[in-house]
């Protein structure tokens, strides 16, 4: 008689999967943990004004304080997180001071579900605005945060936590460029009184290793983070404390070009992307831009900054940016609405704002690398095809008249390459010719 076949043989990865489940069931149910949180917090939304009324979070205060059991710690801050998405309740929840002291506690945690849903709360509570100012205050009180938030940076493998606390990062710096300076100074030097043997167990976190860690972790797999993480780093140069820090320590000033020299050569805007593709990629290009620009004019003389090697990949990145810019700015034509007032108003509001500050430091960058460019590499430009008429025109067109002198300081080198080449850029910018 025939016997059924035998099962096949489970995969690893299976029984890993069937481990996990096991241990996320309640006691002997087959109920989820994380499921009954889900439920619980959903739950919260329709009712976190009733709880309130019931001092909800004096009691979820005790809890946090006095628990050891990661999974309750993570239910009562998520829930508390939902109940803060309301202004009254998150204004009662940041004026009191001693729940406040718990939930930062929190941040130090070493749970990443509780490290989760305590971030979402920050980040809750520092959008409010009459608030914000409350938890700033507060986080810069307790240095601990910073030595907290710089080890999830460098160490956690979770996207998840590292996007959510990369945007609590983001909006501090953006709230307060004095907590901004004090974390960019935090690690910079080593304590004299320091023991070498305790440096070694507590290692001293600098802020731009960690953020670019982060920006490691999150690149392939969560488009936005990255985008948050560049934006951090480009809060980071608007102070020279900041730039310093990058560019500095040798290391740090190589790891954030070659990271962000890679995105745009290698990931963002390439040759076979369609052109509307800068619109999802405009405001992290924006900030990639505009961290190079910064690292370029502050350490020209820097070796992995040499014109030669890293200069025409990006004069033949940044004029693609500006060629799909011109495709993404073009409006339909013979369309009644289109020509209306408020329909001008609305589209520069929508994208034409960010699209013009791409702009902005796209030829802001672009004219400081036209200014280092020597003979030998507009030759070799032109023979690779990164100085081509139809390139060289579309840099004319967005340089001029802003970056002139730029602009005819490269003509005087392109003459002595290509005379044709210079001459019919001459013919297409009339106020470029050598005056006779």
């Amino acid at each position: 008689m025939d016997r059924n076949p035998s099962p096949p043989l489970r995969s690893r990865e299976e029984e890993e999967e069937e481990a996990a489940a096991v241990g996320d069931c309640i006691g002997s149910t087959v109920y989820s943990k994380h499921w009954l949180f889900g439920v619980l917090t959903g739950l919260m939304q329709d009712v976190a004004l009733f709880l309130h009324e019931f001092n909800v979070p004096d009691i979820f205060m005790g809890i946090l304080a006095k628990s050891k059991c990661p999974r309750l710690r993570e239910i009562c801050v998520g829930i508390l997180g939902n109940m803060a998405c309301f202004q009254e309740i998150c204004v009662s929840i940041s004026s009191d001071k001693n729940l406040g002291q718990v939930l930062l506690y929190c941040l130090c945690d070493s749970d990443p579900p509780t490290l989760l849903e305590t971030s979402r709360l920050l980040l809750t509570c520092l959008s409010q605005t009459e608030v914000a100012v409350v938890w700033v205050e507060r986080i810069r009180e307790h240095p601990a945060i910073y030595d907290s938030i710089c080890f999830i940076m460098s160490s956690s493998t979770n996207v998840d936590l590292l996007v959510k606390v990369g945007e609590v990062v983001d909006k501090l710096f953006d709230l307060d460029e004095k907590l901004m300076l004090e974390w960019i100074r935090n690690g910079a030097v080593q304590p004299l009184d320091q023991p070498q043997e305790d440096s070694e167990q507590q290692p001293v976190f600098r802020i731009v290793p960690c953020v670019l860690e982060a920006a490691k972790q999150v690149r392939s797999e969560n488009p936005e983070g990255l985008d948050v993480y560049m934006h951090i780093l480009q809060l980071l140069t608007t102070v020279d404390d900041g730039i310093q820090a990058i560019v500095r320590c040798p290391d740090a000033g190589k790891d954030t070009w070659n990271l962000l020299f890679d995105l745009v050569c290698h990931e963002f805007c390439q040759s076979d992307d369609p052109p509307i593709i800068l619109q999802e990629q405009k405001t992290v290009l924006a900030s990639v831009f505009s961290v190079l620009s910064a690292i370029y004019a502050s350490q020209a003389e820097q070796e992995y900054l040499k014109i030669g090697k890293v200069g025409l990949p990006l004069i033949d990145s940044l004029i693609r940016v500006l060629q799909n810019m011109k495709h993404c700015q073009k409006k339909p034509e013979n369309s009644a609405e289109s020509n209306t007032e408020e329909t001008k108003k609305s589209d520069l509001t929508q994208g034409d704002f960010h699209l013009k500050i791409l702009k902005d430091i796209s030829c802001e960058l672009l004219s400081n690398i036209f200014q280092v460019l020597t003979k030998e590499t507009v030759a070799q430009g032109l023979k690779e095809g990164q100085l081509s008429k139809r390139k060289c025109s579309c840099a004319f067109e967005n340089l001029l008249p802003l970056y002139n002198p730029v602009v005819e300081d490269f003509l005087k080198i392109l003459r002595e390459v290509d005379k044709t080449l210079a001459g019919n850029l001459e013919e297409s910018f009339p106020s470029l010719k050598v005056q006779t």
